[in-house]
């Protein structure tokens, strides 16, 4: 199949390949042949694309192509603007396309897209891919307003630790958006939890996994240095009074560490090498949490407790 019918993101709009030739009988079969995937109503994907696409980039997909159709009346919003920068999806409802209307309409949902009307002042708005989308503050700030707790902190955390929004920021515009929605109540609460410095979606959880049972004062990304003041690692948490360091193992953090041809086991060994380091330099011991941990709070909090028990009758003895 001729892959110069799509743009660079691997779309195709019904009304682009009848300007190319194509009719409606041409676009069926490709479908039948599995050439093609049906985003919506007048928007096909390359099933190469479509195939290989996690959660987050399909939905991507399907945004692109309903910006496409629609003209500049319509931003980009909420979760789908937020995917579109870089954002987290986890936890995240990406079953419809969201945009905000420039002009008044909104508040409906229709052929997948989730209409809402809010008002938008000149700083709100940037342009991205040649279309309208709202800041990346507001964005997360919205994708918040209509996510639950631990997904929206996580979303609050990411926009700050990547420098895309200030806490400044987000806290006038959650001022903003409780004057104006409905349903906004807790929004102040999901910012207070938020700080932008965990660096990933497990840390946000860990860090309101630790909250939640009462491990209190955890510092996320704690800096341990050498004697000479050479840096030699970061704890994702470290629990000074206990005096134990929280890291979160996830297959993306090992990921983020990986270097041009290196497998996931060196580098696996290697993060093992500087967790026994901080744990020599700071004679503090390492709890490691992975993602089935936090699916049961209860049992994963009374095994810290319990580690926390057991590692002070270590140094007592």
């Amino acid at each position: 199949m001729d892959t110069t019918i799509f743009d660079k993101h691997g779309i195709l709009l019904r009304r682009d390949a009848i300007d190319l030739g194509f009719d409606d009988d041409w676009l069926a079969r490709m479908r039948r042949a599995g050439l093609i995937v049906r985003l919506r109503h007048g928007a096909y994907a390359s099933a190469d694309v479509w195939e290989t696409a996690d959660r987050a980039r399909r939905h991507d997909l399907t945004s692109r192509a309903v910006m496409q159709q629609y003209d500049d009346r319509v931003a980009l919003s909420h979760q789908s603007n937020l995917i579109r920068i870089g954002g987290p999806d986890w936890g995240l409802d990406l079953t419809t396309v969201h945009v905000t209307n420039l002009f008044g309409r909104g508040d409906r949902t229709k052929a997948g897209i989730t209409h809402h009307r809010g008002e938008c002042r000149a700083g709100d708005l940037t342009r991205i891919d040649g279309h309208w989308a709202l800041t990346p503050g507001r964005a997360a700030v919205e994708t918040a307003l209509l996510a639950s707790r631990d997904p929206a902190v996580a979303v609050l955390d990411w926009v700050m630790n990547v420098g895309l929004a200030t806490p400044a920021e987000l806290h006038d515009l959650v001022d903003r958006i409780l004057l104006e929605w409905p349903g906004s109540v807790d929004l102040p609460h999901k910012l207070g939890l938020a700080n932008g410095r965990r660096e990933s979606v497990g840390e946000t959880r860990t860090g309101l996994f630790l909250d939640d049972h009462k491990f209190t004062g955890a510092e996320p990304q704690w800096k341990v240095f050498r004697p000479d003041g050479r840096l030699a690692g970061v704890a994702d948490f470290a629990l000074h009074r206990e005096r134990v360091m929280i890291e979160f193992d996830g297959k993306i953090k090992y990921g983020r560490l990986l270097k041009p041809g290196q497998r996931i086991e060196d580098v696996i060994m290697a993060e093992r090498a500087r967790e026994r380091l901080l744990e020599e330099l700071t004679g503090y011991l390492i709890f490691r949490i992975i993602w089935a941990d936090l699916e049961r709070p209860q049992a994963t909090a009374e095994r810290l407790r319990q580690f926390i028990a057991a590692s002070a009758l270590r140094r007592a003895g």
